[in-house]
């Protein structure tokens, strides 16, 4: 049936092709090469394997016109816009995190992102070879991204929304807290690499990354508190009173010419990470014979 005037064609490409169903509208019209006549201008909006996909899509269209450039836009282009924004805000260790779950995305990167699915994260996620965590990270890259593209209008559905969550598997290995004597024996061996760092972990309850990272201008002595925080909206820039044992610890490691609270003038990176701390929290754990992880 003939389409109305200015609504858009579809037509069957020649040859073998996964989607041979093109989705075409006119754009507007231009001089031809000779200056003779007015040719029609048209825009492809996507490529279906099926007639009646293609005809949706155009209906699709016409019912919510959209910018054609724009959702053009494939998952790893969007990934590059969206994290060009984002990683200007976070820490490096952070921005370490998205990427590891970026490139656990691979089978999504060539995809057109208003082509993508809930079944197509979902499988992706499932199929990933990585642990939970990262699992779960992928989950939390998917929602930031659709979110992206929601407001910048590449997408018109968050289909990472409807995404089921990452199902966590029981922990083959739990965390133990320490022990008022282990406690004790990290007083013992104050001087030893990061043993200051662990107790004022442990008496003020700073997950590891929130701990390395503590800024000098957030502690504020006169009143014996610390600010801080990153990971949860409950969790985010909280007050945390400096106990009277650690008070001293803190102290020491105080130098407002400092933009840390903790480094490490030993490397050429002298700022405090999580990862440096964690190579130094397992030699600690070496040298006292204890088993313990950071968090």
């Amino acid at each position: 049936m003939k389409q109305p005037n200015g609504y858009g064609s579809v037509h069957k490409l020649s040859g073998k092709r996964r989607k041979p169903w093109r989705v075409c509208k006119t754009n507007g019209w231009a001089m031809n090469k000779d200056g003779t006549k007015l040719v029609q201008q048209y825009i492809t909006i996507g490529y279906y394997e099926t007639r009646q996909e293609a005809l949706q899509a155009l209906a699709d269209y016409n019912q919510d016109p959209y910018d054609i450039k724009n959702t053009t836009s494939t998952f790893a282009e969007v990934y590059a816009k969206w994290s060009e924004e984002h990683f200007d805000e976070i820490c490096a260790s952070a921005v370490r995190t998205w990427k590891s779950a970026y490139n656990y995305s691979k089978p999504l990167w060539d995809m057109r992102m208003r082509d993508i699915r809930a079944a197509h994260l979902e499988q992706t996620i499932k199929e990933a070879a990585v642990g939970d965590d990262t699992k779960g990270r992928m989950k939390s890259l998917y929602n930031q991204m659709f979110r992206y593209a929601m407001k910048h209008e590449i997408v018109n559905k968050d289909y990472a929304a409807l995404c089921n969550p990452v199902k966590k598997t029981a922990s083959s290995a739990p965390k133990v807290p320490f022990t008022e004597d282990e406690i004790q024996l990290l007083w013992d061996n104050l001087d030893y690499s990061v043993v200051d760092m662990i107790l004022i972990e442990i008496y003020s309850g700073w997950r590891p990354q929130e701990l390395a990272l503590l800024k000098t201008k957030d502690i504020d002595l006169a009143q014996g508190t610390m600010f801080g925080g990153i990971k949860t909206d409950a969790g985010k820039n909280r007050y945390v009173p400096i106990h009277t044992k650690i008070r001293p610890l803190i102290e020491k490691r105080y130098d407002a010419a400092n933009e840390q609270l903790f480094n490490d003038f030993t490397s050429k990176e002298p700022k405090m990470t999580y990862d440096k701390y964690d190579q130094r929290f397992k030699r600690v754990m070496e040298h006292l014979g204890l088993k313990h992880k950071p968090h």
